[in-house]
């Protein structure tokens, strides 16, 4: 039971973005995608959300093609946060929160309510629960919108039941302090929930410390796939960036590679 896609060929406004990936988000595990602008990143995430239909190949969710399943039982299974969630509604932060469990009209008031603190806490907005969302500053509003998702992945789920979390770029407007928060607590629960977790990011070094595989593309191609050390190697970054990279051993992370590009 897993979230797949084999052989997908997308094209946007008549443009190929992504050609012959195969990619599978493992449960309990974290999956990383790096590659410059325009590689196809977030292509790839919205295709395996559904929210893109795919020209060949196939995008499936427990053996069954994306576009047979019925919207909201998708939604159920998967909860994606876009690069730049767009709420032009002045709603209560806890609103706005609430809304990850629209998929889960079984719950009762109770457990959504303790669902939705779980993920404040998780997500710290939990002092932030009362104020307007459109008084927020970009990364408030970024991290209570992570806590929406992880509500829509937490909710209701049965024990062992597989869901996928797909995040793009969510650190972009956070400082460093909740960017690295972030990144543990989406390591923390891939693991304690079994959640299948695909992270979008542009900093290499964070997705090195987080994540448990990394995807390299580049011009819509996978150019590399596996452990972190396996693709974070010279040459395949100097290919991709188009920068000489040296990568040492971090100095604090036994195991972690450290990238260091040469301006």
């Amino acid at each position: 039971m897993t979230l797949c896609a084999r052989q997908m060929h997308l094209q946007r406004l008549g443009r190929s973005v992504l050609r012959e990936v195969d990619v599978e988000l493992q449960a309990a595990e974290v999956l990383g995608v790096l590659g410059a602008n325009g590689a196809g990143k977030s292509s790839l995430l919205a295709a395996l959300a559904g929210e893109l239909i795919v020209q060949s190949g196939c995008v499936s969710l427990d053996g069954r093609p994306l576009d047979r399943w019925e919207p909201r039982a998708l939604a159920r299974r998967r909860a994606v946060l876009p690069q730049s969630p767009s709420l032009s509604f002045d709603l209560e932060v806890s609103t706005v929160v609430g809304m990850g469990g629209y998929p889960h009209p079984m719950l009762s008031p109770g457990a959504l309510r303790a669902c939705c603190e779980r993920a404040m806490q998780e997500a710290d907005v939990a002092a932030l629960a009362g104020r307007r969302y459109l008084s927020l500053s970009g990364g408030e509003q970024q991290r209570v919108q992570f806590a929406r998702c992880l509500v829509q992945v937490l909710a209701g789920r049965p024990d062992g039941e597989y869901r996928a979390l797909l995040l793009d770029e969510p650190t972009a407007s956070l400082d460093p302090r909740h960017q690295i928060a972030l990144m543990h607590t989406v390591r923390r629960l891939a693991r304690q929930e079994g959640l299948a977790v695909l992270l979008v990011l542009h900093d290499v070094n964070l997705a090195a410390q987080a994540c448990d595989r990394l995807l390299l593309l580049s011009e819509g191609r996978v150019v590399a796939h596996g452990p972190v050390a396996d693709v974070l190697r010279p040459a395949v970054l100097a290919s991709v960036y188009g920068l000489s990279a040296q990568v040492i051993d971090h100095p604090q992370r036994a195991g972690c590679p450290l990238v260091v590009f040469d301006a």
